[in-house]
């Protein structure tokens, strides 16, 4: 067991299969310190994590493709202890696509669904007993693209994620500037397509995170620096836009929506701006509706995805082209202070949080 007020912290990065690509500390909720337990090597790019509610299992992207590396995507799958902290790999499926970006698991821990970005596609792999993959039980391919030539020249899936309470995946298709909704099958571990949620030309959805009632979605639309507010029915699967919010002030430089996340406490929105080099924070309304509070300095070089301590007190921060997971207080209201302490890590791109007990 980990000590009293204190959090395993999983941070990964853009690195060599030699390298330090997933870091392992013990986060201190009182004072927000960082303490280094250790290091997982062994896959390439390992850019998003999963981590099973069980508090065994680990999973990874290996962010890689067929055209740069001699080597398509891949997921992997680890079996962790907590305290004193070890790890090792389990086994690694093949994606079946390109850049393989964003991982979840579904409500039971069953499954596991990945976002192909480049390849525009998306693959499920059940969850073994063990921890590990399966063969792959289903897959979908986009078809299609926007109105932007350099980026959205063709499908770009870039996150999967699943309704609460409700048989639906919400796939955001940059490339498409859509949400494509999926009804997800629990017993076959496959997705059929029910509908599609239409974003404005151009915005390029990125990230979701949604409402505690589950009845709003909120998007990070990464190519016109928007978060989008949409109703959703959890019987059908429709969305519908009602609001849309700029993260960055209007004389900011080129910037690029990454991650988004609603609070512990359901009261306020994160967004992380690539290129600002900022965290957006945005009060959530009765009505579900963001007013936004502040934008602050992700304290380093953009912030590629953040969390959220399970206690609302702090965001540690993945700043990729500084190499480091920064430490930023939260106040009463859920803004963000300046840094406070740090971690290296290189070519940093997921932080999550560990809840489970292992």
């Amino acid at each position: 067991m980990l000590p009293p007020n204190s959090r395993l912290v999983l941070v990964s990065g853009y690195a060599p299969a030699d390298g330090p690509g997933i870091q392992a500390f013990r986060f201190d909720m009182m004072t927000g310190t960082l303490t280094p337990l250790g290091a997982l090597p062994g896959i390439r790019n390992p850019s998003f994590l999963a981590l099973h509610s069980d508090g065994r299992w680990l999973y990874a992207t290996s962010e890689t493709s067929e055209a740069a590396e001699r080597a398509g995507g891949g997921v992997a799958a680890a079996a962790v202890a907590h305290e004193p902290w070890a790890a090792r790999w389990l086994n690694r499926q093949d994606t079946r696509g390109d850049h393989p970006c964003h991982l979840a698991l579904d409500p039971t821990g069953r499954w596991l669904v990945v976002s192909n970005y480049t390849s525009g596609s998306v693959a499920v792999f059940p969850v073994g007993v063990d921890g590990s993959l399966g063969a792959m039980s289903g897959f979908v391919q986009h078809a299609g693209h926007s109105i932007n030539p350099q980026r959205q020249e063709g499908p770009h899936a870039h996150s999967a994620t699943f309704a609460p309470n409700s048989p639906f995946v919400i796939v955001a298709d940059l490339g498409l500037d859509a949400l494509v909704v999926y009804r997800f099958d629990n017993a076959a571990g496959t997705l059929t397509e029910v509908g599609r949620g239409a974003a404005r030309p151009g915005a390029g959805p990125r990230h979701v995170a949604w409402h505690p009632t589950g009845r709003a979605l909120y998007v990070g639309n990464e190519l016109d620096n928007t978060v989008a507010t949409y109703d959703f029915d959890p019987q059908t699967g429709a969305l519908r836009e009602r609001q849309v919010v700029r993260s960055v002030p209007p004389n900011a430089p080129e910037s690029y929506i990454a991650h988004i996340q609603v609070g512990p406490d359901g009261r306020c929105v994160y967004v992380s701006n690539r290129g600002h080099d900022s965290l957006a924070v945005f009060a959530i309304d009765g009505t579900g509706e963001l007013t936004r509070l502040a934008i602050v300095s992700c304290g380093g070089k953009w912030p590629r995805h953040f969390g959220v301590s399970p206690d609302g007190r702090w965001a540690l921060v993945a700043n990729q082209h500084s190499d480091e997971v920064v430490v930023l207080p939260l106040d009463g209201d859920g803004v963000p202070g300046e840094r406070v302490g740090g971690a290296t890590a290189p070519g940093a791109a997921c932080v999550q949080f560990w809840e489970g007990v292992a």
